[in-house]
């Protein structure tokens, strides 16, 4: 079965160059046949991936340790769940996966598109086709998960304990097809500048595969975020990790784009600019699978040392270079059509917001790579840590968060200053005092975050009443208000799914204000029966009891311990916790699995750190994470946004887009 998967890996590589180099020659050449003899190759290649997946599932469920990769990342006391999902627990099993998901996308992209980008189609097809060979070469060449060992091992190592949960199931596929999926739009681009068709069909035709692609990636992150709260037990969801920073900046990138788009479409502008966008987004996201992939910076993320980290570099310069030159040989052909009627506009504010997020993707990129650079300058590696990420960005998304209060009353072309003043005064007086509330009554004494909560309830405001005026206006016509928002919503879901994606950001940015300058953190060694006290500002005092350990093992060859632990907010009893330690006997390795109390004001977050004898004696760290649970709620808010924008309306799906000239394909 092994032999099989590697062959089906190599027929599906050879297969790849040869739908790259056909398609090309069909477009060039007009011979309609080879057009659709490279369209059944990229298919071919796609079912080709899906075998060679299909074989290593087989492989990691029944066991088959000879096979290296197996051998790594399973063993017999795994759960079926664990044995399945561990096809991304590895280096060479992930990086098949992501060919796989790769090639699925650019399948259904080539379909989907077949009759309506007649002329872009060849090109497309050929950068897809090449990326999809790069990564197909990487695991062919480079990390075969097929590989077999020189005997027959009775049991694997087992999956490392820090993949073994949910969120570890879900996170890099959504991760994973975020990444692949932006290769669509910048393959449809890249088509666009061979074929000299620079107007804004390519972005309108890969407008969904866009918002999906970053829906994804948001998931991603997302998701990564709750995983390291909830596995990684250091009271945090965000520690500003390199490979965490290598998702984010892409996503910075894209965001950017996602808006100015809209620009092109509406008013022909940004043109250039938004080519720039999505090259530049295709690079950073080959640039963050090289860091994830090759182990050049550390992380609780990455993978190890790998030789395939020169090979990704090339790719990416090459794949740069030849999209700088389409890009600047195009030049003239990209030149906008309008230019800005004035200063008070939201023209003039999608460009500030782009130049604002592509200020955080710098700050971002730079100080996850600095320390490479400092290796390589001075022969030692300068960590850069959460302060400096934390300060130099946070002004930033303020300026997010107060535009997205003021973009929806600004209107394309110009607006009155003296209009826009008095739309935004009820928002302003809202600013004020939310700021002066929490200030002399709540007693927030830190001005970071007084200010940063004061902009939250401005663009809050902003977007309720843009609901609220729309909703108004229907309900005069005798809709009920339920009624009123829903047909709301569908005419214009692009607007409406946009302000739902800002009011979830809203939201995560209060859990994160408020987790971020009001933790408080505290850590006692008990004997059972001792008490101690945390205090927060937000929620009162905690008081913890410790009542012992209990300890027992499980199926899979792990033994948890639990300790008991009462709780009282107030001096009111609410329950009790049981925070755990599990240690994996295979890996040798334990894992602290924290325990939490969770209200919409915060988080109680205890962990057993220690303990002696047959706990005796324990050692517990609390933290209190204030309105932390606004960021998840926040996010699935922002999910729920991004579906309804994405969402296809009737006409879409009767929209066609025809391409004047070209090689015609059956």
């Amino acid at each position: 079965m092994a032999n099989i998967g590697y062959i089906t890996m190599t027929m599906a590589l050879v297969l790849a160059f040869y739908a790259a180099f056909v398609s090309v020659m069909g477009a060039q050449r007009r011979i309609s046949e080879l057009v659709v003899s490279s369209r059944n190759a990229a298919f071919a290649v796609t079912a080709l991936i899906t075998s060679a997946v299909f074989i290593l599932e087989y492989l990691l469920i029944t066991g088959d340790y000879q096979t290296e990769y197996v051998y790594e990342v399973s063993n017999r006391a795994a759960p079926l769940f664990y044995r399945v999902t561990a096809l991304w627990g590895g280096q060479s099993g992930s990086l098949l996966f992501w060919s796989w998901l790769l090639s699925l996308m650019t399948a259904l992209a080539i379909a989907k598109k077949w009759n309506s980008m007649r002329l872009m189609m060849p090109y497309m097809i050929a950068v897809t086709q090449i990326t999809v060979a790069f990564f197909l070469w990487l695991v062919v060449f480079n990390a075969n998960p097929f590989a077999q060992l020189a005997f027959v091992p009775p049991d694997g190592a087992g999956l490392n304990p820090l993949l073994r949960h949910f969120g570890m199931a879900i996170h890099p596929p959504m991760l994973y097809m975020g990444f692949v999926s932006f290769v669509v739009p910048y393959a449809f681009a890249m088509a666009a500048l061979i074929t000299h068709q620079t107007s804004d069909v390519w972005t309108r035709t890969t407008r969904r595969w866009t918002l999906t692609a970053w829906l994804f990636l948001s998931m991603g992150l997302l998701l990564g975020m709750w995983w390291a709260y909830d596995v990684l037990g250091w009271g945090g969801y965000w520690g500003w990790d390199p490979v965490e920073n290598a998702s984010l900046i892409p996503w910075l990138v894209a965001t950017p784009f996602l808006h100015s788009v809209i620009m092109q479409e509406n008013r022909g502008m940004l043109k250039r600019w938004n080519m720039a966008l999505i090259i530049l987004t295709f690079c950073l996201v080959v640039e963050g699978t090289f860091l994830t992939r090759s182990g050049v910076l550390s992380s609780v993320h990455s993978f190890s040392q790998s030789p395939i980290g020169p090979l990704f570099l090339g790719f990416i310069f090459i794949m740069f270079v030849s999209s700088l030159y389409l890009f600047v040989s195009r030049w003239n052909e990209l030149d906008s059509d309008n230019e800005l009627d004035g200063l008070v506009s939201r023209e003039s504010l999608f460009l500030l917001n782009n130049l604002i997020f592509l200020s955080l993707a710098i700050v971002v990129w730079w100080g996850t790579h600095y320390p490479l650079f400092s290796e390589a300058l001075v022969g030692k590696k300068i960590i850069v840590g959460p302060p400096f990420f934390e300060q130099t960005t946070a002004p930033l998304w303020g300026v997010i968060i107060l535009m997205m209060g003021v973009v929806p009353v600004v209107t394309w072309r110009r607006t009155s200053l003296k209009r826009m003043g008095q739309t935004l005064l009820l928002p302003a007086i809202v600013l004020v005092i939310t700021m002066a509330v929490l200030t002399f009554v709540v007693g927030l004494k830190i001005w970071g975050a007084v200010v940063g909560f004061g902009l939250c309830a401005f663009a809050l405001t902003t977007i309720l009443l843009e609901y609220g005026r729309g909703v108004s206006v229907r309900h005069r016509k005798g809709e009920s208000y339920p009624v009123a928002l829903w047909t709301l919503i569908g005419l214009n879901r692009r607007r409406y799914g946009g302000y739902l994606i800002h009011l979830g950001t809203i939201l995560v940015a209060i859990g994160i204000i408020g987790s971020r300058f009001y933790q408080v953190e505290t850590q006692h060694n008990l004997a059972v029966g001792e008490s101690m006290t945390i205090r927060s500002d937000f929620s009162g005092t905690y008081t913890l009891t410790y009542n012992g350990l209990r300890e027992g093992n499980s199926p899979d060859d792990r033994i948890i311990t639990e300790a008991v632990v009462n709780v009282t907010h107030n001096g009111q009893a609410v329950g009790e916790l049981i925070p755990t330690r599990e240690y994996f006997v295979v890996q040798e390795q334990p894992m602290t699995i924290p325990a939490k109390r969770s209200t919409l004001l915060d988080d109680l977050y205890v962990i057993l750190a220690g303990w002696e004898g047959q706990g005796e004696t324990a050692t517990f760290k609390a933290f209190i994470n204030p309105l932390i649970n606004w960021l998840w709620i926040g996010s699935f808010v922002f999910i729920i946004g991004t579906l309804v924008a994405a969402w296809p309306t009737a006409q879409d799906s009767r929209e066609r887009v025809s391409a004047p000239l070209g090689v015609v394909v059956k």
